[in-house]
């Protein structure tokens, strides 16, 4: 399952720099959840032409991820921003039990803006 996600994640990446037949092919597999032998049939391919085809679009997108990171790089934004709304989100409670300074709330809620807006990118 691990490897699953992994591969859809990394479609939604680098799916454009795939042939079309190599895209259509990891979207049944992968985003349709169809078999091999289904694909193979709506195809008109057998079905060992289905898993190579899969499995050249899986290394190359391993492949893509190795020199470029994107996938890498994203998730580990995503991690920075959580953990800088959740620094925010206590620095708020903090500050409401510990003198409830203006400035501090305000700081605290434009940070938590910011990150909002950057993860909706």
């Amino acid at each position: 399952m691990a490897k699953n996600l992994e591969i859809s994640i990394l479609f939604d990446f680098y799916g454009d720099m795939l042939t079309d037949k190599q895209r259509e092919m990891i979207e049944y597999y992968y985003n349709d959840d169809l078999s091999l032998a289904e694909i193979a049939e709506n195809e008109g391919i057998t079905r060992q032409g289905v898993r190579d085809s899969i499995k050249r679009a899986e290394s190359q997108l391993l492949e893509m991820e190795d020199r470029l990171g994107l996938a890498r790089r994203f998730k580990e934004m995503k991690s920075g921003f959580d953990s800088i709304r959740n620094a925010a989100n206590n620095i708020r409670e903090y500050n409401g039990r510990c003198g409830r300074s203006r400035d501090i709330e305000e700081c605290a809620v434009h940070i938590l803006d910011i990150t909002r807006r950057l993860c909706e990118l």
